[in-house]
């Protein structure tokens, strides 16, 4: 529901340095890498990058996510900057079948071009159809994490707690995307 800080700390009735605390600790715990079983070919992912920022609006962070098309699970995941650095980053993000063996689906956005193997690497329009999935994941992002909601008064003050926040998502969604696939 994206409560504050503040907010969560009156309604409990616990102090706002109990929690925070608590959150850093929490945040540093959540694995910052994706397990997925074996998957057999074809492979199709859609890839991704987001705005976001810490402290102030001049420290941009981007959020890049690739999601396996057919399954729905978010399967890459790297927060930095959007450049060649960033897309190489969810390059490496990605598990070894999905690197050797997907056919990549993105936007214009010149980074992915330089590092995604070129045979297996589509850029196309969002007229295309193929990365409305991955489009719709942001927007769910933004709406569950309430640090990325544009326009907002919440944002993070740490990189670390950043991160935390994004990544406990990413493992949220997967979890809740498992039992559907079943």
């Amino acid at each position: 529901e994206r409560l504050s800080i503040a907010a969560i700390s009156r309604v409990t009735d616990i102090s706002e340095t109990w929690l925070q605390h608590y959150i850093n600790k929490k945040y540093k715990q959540v694995p910052k890498q994706i397990e997925i079983a074996k998957k057999k070919a074809p492979l199709r992912i859609e890839c991704d990058e987001l705005w976001s920022f810490v402290q102030n609006k001049a420290n941009k962070q981007w959020v890049w996510l690739a999601q396996d098309a057919s399954s729905r699970e978010i399967v890459g995941v790297h927060i930095g900057k959007r450049d060649e650095s960033g897309a190489r980053g969810l390059w490496k993000s990605l598990p070894g079948v999905y690197r050797q063996c997907a056919v990549s689906y993105t936007d214009f956005w010149a980074a992915y071009e330089k590092v995604f193997p070129g045979k297996r690497h589509k850029a196309v329009g969002k007229e295309s159809g193929k990365t409305a999935h991955i489009e719709r994941v942001n927007l769910t992002l933004r709406q569950r994490v309430g640090r990325l909601v544009r326009k907002t008064l919440s944002f993070s003050k740490k990189q670390a707690n950043h991160i935390g926040a994004i990544w406990e998502f990413v493992h949220h969604y997967n979890a809740n995307i498992a039992p559907r696939l079943a």
